[in-house]
C-alpha cells in the first residue's frame, strides 16, 4: 500500500510539474502571434517587395487559417524607405512596444542588417525574404536570422560561372554603391577569378541612380567581354536602357546579376532578349507555381517576384512551426523550423540550415524575344534547374546555430 501511495504521489507531482511547465511556456508568449512586414512602398524596390510583400504575407496568414494557438494572427506593415535608421526605429518599436514576434520583407541588405541587430537584442526571428547579401549567414550571422529566397552566392554561381566557362573572361562591373552591391560584386569576382577570368574595371553608382550614361561610357572604354550589373530593381532597368542607347549591348554581353521578373517585364525585348540570369522562382515554372501566382495576380494586379513567393513560403514555415511547438517563443520556433524541411510551391529540394540559410533549387533562365512571347507575362525560358547544393556556398562552422 505504501508503494502504491508513493507511486500515486509521484504521478500527481509529475502531473503538477508538467502543468506548471505548460503554463510557463504559455506565459512566455504574449497570447498572440504578430507578424511585421517592412517593405519599400515607393522606392527603387517597390515593385519587387512593396505592397506585394504585404499581399503575399496576408495570403499566407489566410491560407494558414488566420489563427494559431487559438489566437488571431495579426499583421502590421510599414515603409522602410530603404533607410536603415528608419527601419531600425520601426523594428524596435514593433518588438519592444507592440509585441511583434517576427519581421519579414526586408528587401534592402542595409535595412535587413539594421533590423537583424534589433531582433538579436530582443531575441526575435528575422525572416529575411528580399535581401541578397550573404553576410546574414557569414560575418553577421546570428541564431535568429532566417535568410529565405536567394543570396549573392546563388546569383553568382548561377549566372557568372557558365558565362566565364563559355569564354567570357574579362569583366567590368557597374555596382550599386551599398552593402548589397559590394557583396554581389565581391562574390561574383571570386567566381570569375576561380574560373580563370579577370575583372578589368568597375564603377559604383548610388542607389536610385536614373542617369547611367557616364558609367556606361566607362564600361564601353574598358574593352571587357561582359559588363556585369551588380544592382537590382529600377537601377538595373535604367542601366540597361543606357547601355542600349550608347550601343553597349551590341558590343559586349550584359550580365544582370540580380534581375527580377518585374524588371525583365519592364525591359524592351529588343534590348533584353537573350539575357541569361538566375532566379529563385518563376510564376510559370509548373502547375503549383501557376496556381499560386494566379491567385496573387488577381489580388495584387501583377505577377509575383521571387521575393513575393519567398515571403509567403517563409511565413507559412514560421506559422507551421509555431503551431507545432505550441508557442511563439523564438528559440523553440526556429529550432523546429531548422529541424523540419520546408516543402511548397516555392521551396524545392529545400532545407533551412543551422546558419539560417534556406537552400533550395534555383532556376537558370533566358529572357524571351518578343516573337516568342504568348502574352505580357511570358518572359522566361527555363534553361536549367540549379540544384540547391550547387547554388549555395557551404555553411560556416561558426555560424551553425542548430
Amino acid at each position: 500500500m505504501k508503494t502504491i501511495k508513493t507511486s500515486l504521489l509521484t504521478k500527481i507531482a509529475y502531473g503538477v510539474m508538467s502543468a506548471s511547465l505548460s503554463l510557463n511556456v504559455l506565459a512566455a508568449s504574449d497570447g498572440k502571434v504578430k507578424i511585421g512586414v517592412l517593405a519599400d512602398m515607393g522606392g527603387t524596390y517597390a515593385d519587387i517587395c512593396g505592397k506585394g510583400c504585404v499581399t503575399a504575407t496576408e495570403m499566407a496568414i489566410e491560407d494558414f487559417g488566420g489563427e494559431v494557438l487559438g489566437k488571431k494572427i495579426e499583421l502590421v506593415s510599414a515603409d522602410s524607405q530603404l533607410k536603415p535608421d528608419i527601419a531600425s526605429s520601426i523594428a524596435r518599436k514593433w518588438v519592444e512596444s507592440e509585441d511583434v514576434d517576427t519581421i519579414g520583407g526586408l528587401v534592402s541588405s542595409a535595412v535587413s542588417g539594421a533590423v537583424s541587430k534589433v531582433n538579436l537584442d530582443n531575441k526575435k526571428i528575422t525572416l529575411i525574404s528580399g535581401s541578397a547579401s550573404n553576410s546574414f549567414t557569414t560575418d553577421a550571422c546570428n541564431a535568429y536570422n532566417v535568410h529565405w529566397t536567394y543570396n549573392v552566392e546563388a546569383m553568382a554561381n548561377g549566372t557568372v560561372k557558365p558565362m566565364v566557362e563559355s569564354g567570357k573572361k574579362n569583366w567590368f562591373f557597374i555596382t550599386a554603391d551599398y552593402s548589397f552591391g559590394h557583396s554581389l560584386e565581391s562574390v561574383a569576382t571570386t567566381v570569375i577569378t576561380e574560373k580563370g577570368g579577370k575583372v578589368v574595371g568597375g564603377v559604383r553608382a548610388p542607389l536610385g541612380t536614373t542617369d547611367f550614361s557616364s558609367y556606361v561610357l566607362q564600361a564601353q572604354a574598358s574593352g571587357a567581354d561582359v559588363v556585369a550589373l551588380a544592382n537590382a530593381g529600377n537601377d538595373t532597368v535604367n542601366a540597361l536602357k543606357a547601355a542600349s542607347e550608347f550601343g553597349l549591348t551590341d558590343q559586349m554581353d550584359i550580365a544582370g546579376l540580380l534581375v527580377f521578373t518585374q524588371n525583365s517585364q519592364a525591359m524592351d525585348p529588343s534590348v533584353a532578349a537573350g539575357m541569361r540570369l538566375t532566379t529563385g522562382f518563376y510564376w510559370d515554372m509548373d502547375d503549383q507555381a501557376r496556381q499560386w501566382s494566379a491567385r496573387f495576380e488577381e489580388r495584387h494586379g501583377g505577377i509575383p517576384s521571387m521575393i513575393h513567393a519567398g515571403i509567403y513560403s517563409a511565413t507559412m514555415h514560421y506559422l507551421n512551426s509555431v503551431k507545432a511547438v505550441g508557442t511563439d517563443e523564438s528559440e523553440a520556433v526556429i529550432k523546429h523550423m531548422k529541424q523540419n524541411k520546408p516543402n511548397d510551391f516555392f521551396a524545392r529540394n529545400a532545407e533551412l540550415r543551422g546558419d539560417g540559410r534556406m537552400v533550395h533549387d534555383m532556376l537558370y533562365v533566358e529572357i524571351k524575344k518578343a516573337s516568342e512571347r504568348k502574352n505580357k507575362n511570358d518572359i522566361y525560358t527555363i534553361l536549367k534547374i540549379i540544384p540547391a547544393n550547387e547554388a549555395y556556398a557551404p555553411m560556416l562552422p561558426q555560424c551553425d546555430f542548430s
